[in-house]
């Protein structure tokens, strides 16, 4: 009894499992990094949709093949970084590392927000907007604030609660205008 002749999509599979490896030598010494795997499992996706899989289980075509997804994958790299770089020559500063001044509504809106605080820490009094500042800008901890104002831990700690209350408050009045 003969055996059934092997499919050609068969002998395809069985030649790029036999060479899997020396492809992945192959795009690596390319410079395919990490994505040397990737690149071969693309390249399979490739073999399994050519037209004439007798010749793409050959090794000269499939290294051929992996050849080209190498050329394709460098310049799809060069051109995102060409775009890259004439996105960020279009952004004042962002080549420097300089961030750009906000937009004159949001820097009136951030100015209306702080004074808006500050008017509320005012009304609670002065020794809460100290505490505050001393601890959330400073980094002073608690302890060192109550040693400096010459008052309890726990006052400290019911003062900033305030504080927070009242930050919070403005910030919803804030969110609901």
């Amino acid at each position: 009894m003969s055996r059934p002749p092997i499919s050609p999509s068969a002998s395809l599979e069985e030649a790029f499992l036999a060479q899997s490896e020396r492809l992945l030598r192959f795009v690596r010494a390319r410079g395919a990094g990490e994505a040397a795997e990737d690149i071969v499992q693309e390249l399979w996706l490739r073999l399994a949709a050519a037209p004439d899989p007798v010749a793409a289980a050959q090794i000269g075509y499939m290294m051929r093949a992996a050849d080209r997804l190498m050329i394709d994958r460098y310049r799809s790299q060069r051109q995102a970084r060409a775009r890259e770089q004439a996105w960020a020559e279009l952004q004042p500063g962002l080549a420097d590392n300089i961030a750009p001044a906000p937009a004159p509504d949001r820097a009136i809106a951030a100015r209306q927000q702080v004074a808006a605080v500050q008017t509320a820490l005012d009304a609670i009094g002065p020794r809460v907007a100290a505490i505050l500042r001393r601890h959330r800008i400073d980094g002073v901890s608690q302890r060192d604030i109550a040693a400096e104002f010459g008052i309890s831990l726990s006052t400290v700690e019911s003062d900033l609660r305030r504080a927070y209350a009242a930050i919070l408050e403005v910030r919803r009045t804030l969110d609901e205008a």
